[in-house]
């Protein structure tokens, strides 16, 4: 296909993109390669004619220089998709678009726009007539021009339009695309953000793992490259896991040793994991996976403590596994059963989100658009799929036939994990708390009876009986009798 870059007030586009970094850039492209034409806009207008000079001749462009030729060079309802960075810019892009649209045209944020931003934005386009789409696109620049994971929500209506044009560009997995209605207003954000969630507690299992060959077994980081890549033929397999091995692999040039040994260790965050941490927090759904994942970002950057803490002992209790081989295996085991609680407590969060906001979020879609183009498509996500077509209500994923079974067959390996790593003093937060949120889930009776005694007494905040109905408080300034409230 020929490069039209036209600026023909005849031609009109299907799309249009503003905001042209690498992302939208990509994603512009996608849609060229698909046959659609696209509407080009970017406030720097040096980044649109860049495009256009590097990659034009890859489909059919509409170079445009103000949001009113912009739009005016769109088919109706018109659709924009904006790809500028989350919370003021996208604010200010939104309202000049609207200013320039007409009712019936669709609006679509496509960044890491936090959800409650998300609704606040459809319901404001709303009242004007528009549509807002809060899309989240999952797979980076790869997954932007090849086929990403797109997670819209928004109006229904919006997706009779739109949804043709989104699944087109999405990666697909048996046919099926890796794009979906997710719900109304900002579920599509909300979604994305947990899948962020799951990727930071993903990310973390895998570094524990790696961390454990290291510091506890010894291996050359060349051989714990060939692990993964043995992981990544069997039930890990995973986009993760795959590029673990790949990044293991890498020798600096500068130095000649792996290159994981030359970046500093210290790891960066935008704020989607904070996010689900502080949104679970609020729904009451204990992400503890993705909340230690988090912390350890945290601590990772905390240098100048770190530093100077390096002097502090850390106990002679542990001696490393003598088989080498079999520990490998239990870290295998634990770093699947890990990864099974992370995407529970993701997925259960999601649902606590769905009836907090009455989005009816199907999960069952979730692991199938997950299968392709996002960072954590993995095998398991078919398992996953399975696990809520056989059962729509299911209260956890560790309840599921199969992933029971996996991670019961697991469980010593796990704990053995675990304990060796604290006797070697080894940090495993995501694996450890992973295992206590396990043993928690299944316990028959928890502690928190003894927690509400302890509020009862020093706040009076009642509590209730096994033994029969109501609610009570004990007079502990008085006679120590019980009273019915």
């Amino acid at each position: 296909m020929t490069n039209t870059a036209s600026t023909s007030p005849t031609a009109k586009a299907q799309i249009g993109v503003t905001g042209l970094a690498v992302m939208g850039s990509n994603i512009a492209r996608n849609f060229a390669h698909k046959g659609y034409t696209v509407a080009l806009h970017n406030r720097s207008i040096a980044k649109t004619d860049a495009l256009l000079a590097e990659h034009g001749s890859e489909g059919s462009f509409i170079r445009s220089e103000t949001i009113a030729e912009f739009v005016d060079a769109l088919e109706k309802p018109r659709r924009v998709l904006i790809m500028v960075k989350a919370g003021d810019p996208t604010d200010a892009v939104i309202n000049e678009l609207a200013d320039a649209m007409e009712p019936g045209d669709i609006i679509i944020d496509g960044g890491n726009s936090l959800y409650t931003d998300t609704i606040r934005r459809e319901k404001a386009m709303a009242d004007r007539g528009l549509h807002f789409v809060g899309a989240g696109i999952s797979g980076g620049e790869e997954g932007a021009l090849n086929g990403p994971s797109i997670m819209p929500g928004g109006p229904a209506e919006s997706y009779k339009s739109l949804g043709p044009l989104l699944e087109s560009i999405s990666a697909h997995v048996d046919g099926e695309p890796c794009c979906t209605h997710i719900g109304p207003d900002g579920s599509g954000h909300f979604v994305k953000m947990v899948h962020n969630g799951i990727e930071y507690a993903d990310m973390q299992l895998i570094g524990e793992a790696y961390d454990l060959m290291r510091r506890v077994l010894d291996l050359p980081v060349a051989d714990i490259a060939d692990v993964f890549a043995q992981w990544n033929t069997g039930d890990l397999e995973s986009y993760l896991i795959e590029i673990t091995a790949q990044v293991l692999a890498q020798t600096d040039a500068d130095t000649g040793k792996p290159l994981v040994d030359v970046i500093v260790d210290e790891a960066g965050q935008k704020g989607t994991g904070r996010w689900t941490v502080k949104s679970a927090l609020d729904l009451g759904i204990p992400t503890t996976g993705i909340a230690e994942a988090v912390f350890a970002r945290a601590l990772s950057s905390s240098s100048g403590q770190r530093k100077q803490a390096q002097g502090l002992a850390g106990g002679t209790a542990g001696t490393a596994p003598a088989d080498k081989d079999a520990f490998v295996d239990d870290i295998r085991a634990a770093l699947y059963a890990s990864k099974v609680v992370a995407y529970a407590q993701g997925f259960d969060q999601i649902s606590a989100g769905s009836k907090e906001y009455d989005w009816n979020v199907d999960r069952g879609s979730l692991a199938t658009i997950w299968r392709g183009g996002c960072i954590i498509r993995a095998k398991f996500l078919n398992r996953i799929r399975d696990a809520y077509a056989d059962n729509p209500d299911l209260p956890s994923l560790l309840l599921d036939p199969y992933f029971r079974d996996a991670v019961e067959s697991g469980v010593d390996a796990w704990r053995r994990v675990v304990s060796t790593a604290a006797l070697m003093g080894v940090p495993v937060p995501a694996f450890a708390s992973s295992l206590s949120y396990y043993d928690g889930l299944r316990s028959e009776r928890l502690p928190a009876a003894l927690t509400q005694g302890l509020r009862d007494y020093f706040g009076a905040h009642t509590y209730q009986r096994i033994d029969k109905p109501g609610t009570f408080h004990t007079l502990w300034g008085g006679d120590r009798t019980e009273v019915e409230q």
